[in-house]
């Protein structure tokens, strides 16, 4: 099986995305996200490895009406699989969680991740609560995936199957405070500085 290129994935996952809210996961994962363009409504994490769906998922329950996109890599989901539960039992409509796995810990070495070893990502989803947790193979399916982030019939699960690749790095604002008051900005206007 041929597997994805991680950035054209995330760059088609982006196309039009209007006032999508973007959580990126630590490491190559937010390193996708910047390299598909700046956007004041990112967050890219550049620590707390196994935070991003749990951040993603208090964005989309302060924002209901905006469609959130959580962008992370199987090691990070792998460390924080619990949140699968929380979210399944929460249900936001508005949340989407697309997980680029490549089957290793691609920060650390190349060590290979449970997904390598059989553990199934949208099973666990399915057990959580997802209701139509997908497996992402091919190019043509990620368009679809990306009209139904815009649809916000979920939460939404997708593990997306990407190669191992060293993809140069695309680094975003590394200034964490600066990241979430320009986002908070970017969400309430003037109202932010109240």
């Amino acid at each position: 099986m041929k597997r994805l290129d991680r950035r054209e994935v995330v760059r088609e996952l982006l196309i039009d995305r209007g006032d999508l809210l973007v959580v990126a996961g630590l490491g190559a994962t937010a390193w996708d996200v910047a390299a598909a363009g700046d956007c004041p409504l990112d967050f890219p994490l550049w620590g707390a490895m196994g935070a991003a769906s749990m951040i993603g998922l208090g964005l989309a329950l302060a924002q209901p009406s905006r469609a959130v996109l959580v962008v992370t890599g199987d090691g990070e989901m792998l460390m924080g699989l619990s949140s699968l539960a929380t979210i399944g039992v929460q249900r936001p409509a508005n949340y989407s969680l697309v997980v680029l796995d490549n089957e290793q810990y691609a920060e650390t070495g190349g060590q290979p991740t449970h997904t390598a070893l059989g553990t199934d990502l949208p099973a666990a989803a399915r057990a959580c609560g997802f209701s139509n947790p997908r497996l992402v193979e091919r190019m043509e399916d990620v368009a679809e995936l990306r009209t139904a982030i815009h649809r916000r019939h979920g939460p939404l699960f997708a593990s997306v199957k990407i190669a191992p690749d060293g993809a140069v790095r695309v680094l975003p604002p590394r200034d964490g405070a600066w990241l979430k008051h320009r986002m908070r900005a970017a969400l309430l206007g003037a109202a932010a500085f109240d």
